[in-house]
């Protein structure tokens, strides 16, 4: 345990780096139609403002481990807050589009370093009876970060400018600067050699997988050559560096941590979360403004209920994991959460809020009882001098499922749209709708193309509707599978034992 002389107010301050990086993940969702009017961009690509900065956490997070060892957590950790601000204040006054993804690159990275050490800050300064607590602590700010970053967008674009999305982090950044300065302390620098070349293909394998979910919808998947050649760079970098790092002397990661049977299942578990947290966040704000009708601050004010749940097992879940087996928590959360994705899968159009209300609630509730138990035993037996690399992996482990979650609910929607779709209107015929001669509607001239318009509008609507009720009803199951791999982890009892490489 590091040192410090207030505990309390150094975790207000990381947390105040924790919940701007978070928020900045969607805040700038909501801004872009503003953004790509103010910036001259076409609508394909003001996209890139929210994919450079998630290309650039992903390929600086694995890095994370190396600068901490060699200039200091304390040092790096600083200057990731510091740079944060810098990039925030720049993306604020960008002039083109240009401009703006370079600074959002910027802003990325920094954003990497921070995820990661304060995870491993928050457990370093709090003794091994209070880390529960601590993590719970923690993972609220994660969780509920993405779904407040729409709602104070939305508000900030409105009321002021969309530049605020990004000035908005100023304040907040020199505070938390200020009281990390004052207050962090610092693990022993730790000379280490940087292996460049198993950086390069694993930044290399992120980054092109990474682009290939982000712009294959709008490529069209695999009929482009771009999405295939970034699916072939992804997989053979991937290939290449697990074979680097399995031979290398002194490879980016210590083997012995994948030694460590939870911190691997952690990862594999991460990438499910990432997966199902985000995926229901990012159908929801279309769904509901588009389909339903309401605004965007509305939307907003449905989705926080899931925030309201979350840090109601957060705080719980904190107090029951010295009590019942973390794995029993990890499983009940994954049940909640499936659950609330089969009440979703059985809306309606003729619902009100309430519904959205309650079910986000209910998903909360099983968001907590995973995200904090499962990062608990993903470091129980997972020696101290490993934590700032396996926080960094299993960030980027959630990072890329929350990616590939998106990109698949995106497909899926899509087309499923346009089955619905044809399956509905094999069925609009003069039997099933009595009192009008379908064949007879082009006698009434410029009415009858009003009349056919407005048919295909009901008719996209429900077929929408049904694409969406597929994907909250197969992210169900997808939840419910992975249950039993649960059991798989492994409780924390007695000393860890330090795992060296050979």
């Amino acid at each position: 345990m590091l040192a410090t002389r207030n505990r309390g107010l150094l975790m207000v301050g990381v947390m105040g780096a924790v919940v701007m990086v978070i928020l900045d993940t969607t805040i700038a969702n909501v801004a872009l139609p503003r953004m790509q009017t103010s910036l001259g961009a076409t609508p394909d690509s003001v996209t890139w403002v929210l994919t450079s900065y998630i290309i650039a956490t992903a390929v600086a997070l694995p890095a994370t481990g190396w600068l901490s060892g060699r200039l200091g957590s304390r040092n790096l950790f600083l200057l990731a807050v510091g740079g944060f601000i810098v990039a925030s204040m720049l993306c604020g006054t960008a002039v083109s589009l240009g401009e703006m993804v370079l600074f959002r690159i910027l802003q990325g990275v920094a954003a990497a370093f921070i995820s990661p050490l304060s995870q491993t800050t928050m457990i370093d300064i709090t003794p091994p009876e209070g880390q529960a607590k601590a993590m719970s602590i923690w993972g609220m700010g994660v969780i509920v970060g993405p779904i407040l970053g729409p709602v104070l967008g939305g508000f900030l674009t409105e009321s002021y400018n969309w530049r605020w999305v990004f000035y908005v982090n100023l304040p907040v950044g020199m505070l938390t600067l200020a009281i990390l300065w004052f207050l962090l302390p610092s693990r022993p620098i730790e000379k280490r050699s940087f292996d460049f070349t198993g950086f390069v293909f694993v930044g290399l394998a992120i980054a092109s997988f990474q682009l290939m979910l982000d712009r294959g919808q709008n490529q069209d998947w695999f009929s482009s050559w771009e999405i295939v050649i970034e699916g072939c760079v992804a997989l053979a970098s991937a290939w290449v560096a697990v074979i680097y790092l399995a031979t290398a002397k002194r490879p980016l990661f210590n083997p012995g941590m994948f030694a460590n049977r939870n911190l691997v299942l952690g990862m594999a578990f991460m990438v499910i979360v990432g997966l199902s947290t985000m995926a229901p966040m990012a159908l929801l704000p279309s769904l509901l403004q588009q389909l339903f009708g309401y605004p965007v601050v509305d939307t907003g004010v449905m989705m926080a209920s899931r925030g309201i749940g979350v840090t109601v097992t957060m705080l719980i879940s904190g107090q029951l994991m010295g009590k019942l087996d973390t794995r029993i928590l990890i499983v009940t959360g994954f049940v909640v959460f499936g659950g609330s994705l089969r009440m979703m899968s059985f809306w309606s159009l003729e619902m009100d809020f309430w519904p959205v209300i309650t079910s986000g609630f209910v998903q909360g509730l099983g968001m907590g009882l995973v995200f904090l138990p499962l990062n608990s035993l993903a470091f129980a037996t997972l020696p101290a001098q490993f934590r700032t690399d396996g926080a960094s992996l299993l960030n980027l482990m959630r990072s890329i499922g929350q990616s590939a979650g998106i990109s698949m609910v995106t497909v899926l929607l899509a087309r499923n749209i346009q089955v619905s779709h044809a399956d509905l209107v094999q069925n609009v015929t003069e039997k099933t709708v009595p009192g009008i001669n379908i064949g007879q509607l082009d006698q009434l001239g410029s009415f009858s193309g009003a009349i056919f318009g407005m048919a295909d509008a009901m008719i996209n609507r429900q077929a929408a509707m049904i694409a969406y009720l597929d994907n909250f009803y197969l992210m169900s199951w997808l939840c419910f599978a992975v249950v039993p791999f649960v059991l798989v982890l492994q409780t924390a009892k007695g000393k860890v034992e330090v795992v060296h490489a050979e």
